[in-house]
């Protein structure tokens, strides 16, 4: 999923692997397995990314090839982003548990992200905003 354009925009700010792990507090090991997509980047530190060096999330995630439509996305907070899903899940007329099914979660984990007791995964907003056809960065400001 992310793996390519994080990859790619380390590598355009002349950074290794062990700097940006010291951005973010993690091993180089946890950078090269966000970059090979053996483990995905948490939200929180994805935006983090985004916001500290200008980068789209529509752009890191692939859902888009340029990088121009970057707008710093202000701290990933679990409530607001829950109620979004909801909002958003009701407008789909969807039920939790199909949304649920789409992303490959239990309802309760799901529903866990709506009342905002848990911050969405990373791959759980990717696929919701993938299948429906919405930006993360709009879903996210």
């Amino acid at each position: 999923m992310v793996n390519n354009n994080l990859k790619y925009a380390r590598e355009e700010l002349e950074m290794t692997q062990e700097e940006l792990g010291y951005v973010f507090g993690v091993k180089k090991a946890t950078i090269s397995n966000w970059e090979n997509g053996y483990d995905v980047i948490p939200l929180n530190k994805l935006i983090k990314f985004c916001n500290l060096y200008n980068y789209s999330l529509d752009f890191i995630v692939g859902f888009t090839r340029n990088n121009k439509s970057f707008s710093k996305i202000e701290k990933a907070d679990k409530t607001i982003i829950g109620k979004k899903l909801k909002d958003l899940r009701t407008k789909l007329e969807l039920t939790q548990q199909q949304i649920a099914d789409e992303c490959s979660i239990s309802r309760a984990t799901y529903c866990h992200y709506e009342i905002g007791m848990n911050l969405v995964s990373t791959l759980t907003l990717y696929t919701i905003c993938k299948n429906h056809k919405i930006s993360m960065d709009s879903f996210l400001r």
